[in-house]
């Protein structure tokens, strides 16, 4: 069995483009679906994609480990930016995927079987159409109450807001106290039995993440995300041991040895590889056996397209460390139209149970996808009130 060609195939989702990478052998109708999508560097990502492939036509598509390190070390420049790794991403994912399928099971049964019975969803205030929640809806606090109250009624028992602002390195109280605002309306619509998260997106300073984390302690957040840019870990560090609220950090890490600094210097109670970015399902495993041995928790970032969501259900299920999946269930309207899914969602819950299907358990329709060609992704410019920049 031999690597035939490995394909891009570009889905534009308004936010972003979904980048999917198929896999196809020299078996007849063998082929594995993954994903890389990196928003606002798509053509960089299907490049890497391009370049990657050179290495493996012709090679065994089983040997999974013997492909990644051949992908991560060889051509001299190790796959530890951002744009190869998400490349690697896309095509191990589709690997797990073919071997899945050889052997007529999930990927989940290839590492052990499952560990749970159930996984539970999260999902973003206003659906997935994040572009629009940042923009409009988050204008004052009772907006934010409605959606949470939103989230509650169409099932769901935790959700992510970003209810941080785009904040100067020192800017004073008043930010702090429109955060705090937000967040007591959103604890006061769902009540305390409801998990909340808060995504800071890196935008502080160390300063002021220190400060938006004491001011949200007292609401009892299920985590707070990225309090400051994750490059500076030690401040991180700094900011989980002076609040009692979980620290979340590790979407932009990508392979093990980032995340094993941020193991070792305990800067976090959650970590969250992007399995589309860390390295593919590959190095995400190897990243949740640290977690283990640190007995942290572990809650993939995933705002992405559906191989993203299903990958790392996968992965949610074959490891013991895991405790939540993101989930975008209202992104675009035709999300269905292009992919078929193994796993199946309880819409009273929010709970999703194991995929039965071989590999990932997902099938992409490349005619619906074609229907939604390469778009630039809308620009996300922030600028402080003095015209510098910021952070998005």
């Amino acid at each position: 069995m031999k690597i035939e060609r490995i394909e891009t195939h570009v889905c534009n989702a308004r936010m972003r483009n979904w980048v999917f990478v198929k896999v196809i052998t020299d078996q007849p109708g063998l082929y594995g679906w993954g994903e890389a999508t990196l928003e606002w560097h798509t053509r960089s990502v299907v490049g890497a994609v391009e370049d990657i492939a050179e290495l493996l036509v012709g090679e065994d598509p089983r040997r999974i480990e013997h492909l990644w390190q051949m992908m991560f070390r060889q051509h001299f420049w190790h796959g530890n930016g951002v744009v190869r790794g998400t490349a690697i991403s896309g095509i191990d994912l589709a690997l797990w995927d073919i071997l899945g399928k050889v052997h007529g099971v999930p990927v989940h049964q290839l590492w052990g079987g499952p560990v749970r019975d159930h996984i539970r969803l999260y999902c973003h205030l206003g659906g997935g159409r994040m572009e629009d929640f940042y923009e409009t809806d988050c204008s004052d606090a009772k907006r934010f109450g409605e959606l949470a109250q939103e989230a509650v009624e169409d099932g769901f028992s935790a959700f992510k807001s970003m209810a941080v602002p785009p904040t100067m390195p020192l800017e004073g109280n008043r930010p702090i106290r429109y955060a705090a605002e937000c967040v007591e309306a959103m604890r006061e619509a769902v009540g305390p039995d409801v998990d909340i998260m808060v995504d800071c997106h890196a935008r502080p300073s160390p300063r002021m993440g220190l400060q938006f984390a004491k001011a949200l302690e007292p609401y009892d957040l299920y985590f707070f995300e990225e309090p400051c840019w994750p490059e500076t870990i030690d401040d991180i560090a700094r900011i989980q041991d002076a609040v009692k609220t979980p620290i979340a950090t590790g979407e932009r890490l990508i392979t093990q040895h980032a995340f094993r600094e941020a193991l070792e210097k305990r800067a976090c109670s959650v970590l969250q590889p992007d399995i589309t970015h860390c390295g593919g399902l590959s190095e995400a495993r190897r990243i949740a056996a640290m977690a283990e041995a640190y007995r942290v928790a572990l809650a993939p970032h995933n705002p992405q397209g559906p191989v993203s969501t299903a990958a790392s259900i996968e992965l949610g299920f074959a490891t013991p460390s895991y405790v939540i999946c993101e989930s975008v269930h209202n992104d675009v309207p035709w999300r269905d139209d292009v992919v078929q899914e193994g796993f199946k969602v309880d819409p009273k819950t929010r709970t999703v149970q194991p995929n039965t299907l071989p590999g990932l358990g997902v099938e992409l329709d490349e005619k619906e996808i074609a229907k939604h060609p390469f778009k630039q992704e809308q620009l996300q410019r922030v600028f402080y009130s003095d015209g510098a920049v910021g952070d998005w």
